[in-house]
């Protein structure tokens, strides 16, 4: 999986660049081809801006998935992109008495997994993709975040 990596914000704590390439890494389900990923980590103002243009909801939020357009003539998939809000984050971490570098990845995680085309519109759905979250945490040795 190739990551592009930006950061806008870096409060209070974010991921390192290979925190974020172990847990897409682990999401990726299409090997042997190559994955091509972009994630920007934001702050309040940017998150809320996207959210309300892209899903007109004005609030801010803790990921956006924004798809790519797939297989790309050399075999390479461009996923697309993940926006993850750091302030946001970090407070739901802490509402959820979760760790925060737990909850970094099972939203990296999940991010990802919309991106495969994984949705939680219906119940059925939603149990699928948190199943495939658990297995995916888990192998990365952190705990299932629905409990």
């Amino acid at each position: 999986m190739q990551l592009e990596l930006g950061y806008a914000a870096r409060a209070p704590w974010v991921p390192t660049r290979r925190q974020f390439q172990r847990w897409l890494d682990a999401a990726w389900t299409r090997r042997p081809e190559t994955g091509v990923v972009s994630i920007r980590v934001v702050g309040l103002a940017r998150i809320r801006s996207l959210n309300r243009r892209y899903r007109h909801k004005d609030r801010a939020t803790n990921v956006l998935s924004f798809a790519g357009p797939g297989r790309l003539p050399d075999r390479n998939w461009l996923l697309g992109e993940l926006v993850l809000c750091a302030p946001v984050v970090a407070a739901e971490a802490r509402l959820q008495g979760k760790r925060l570098e737990a909850h970094w990845a099972h939203l990296t995680v999940h991010g990802v997994l919309h991106l495969l085309g994984f949705d939680h519109e219906g119940a059925a759905q939603a149990a699928e993709m948190e199943s495939k979250e658990v297995q995916i945490l888990d192998r990365l040795g952190f705990s299932d975040p629905y409990i």
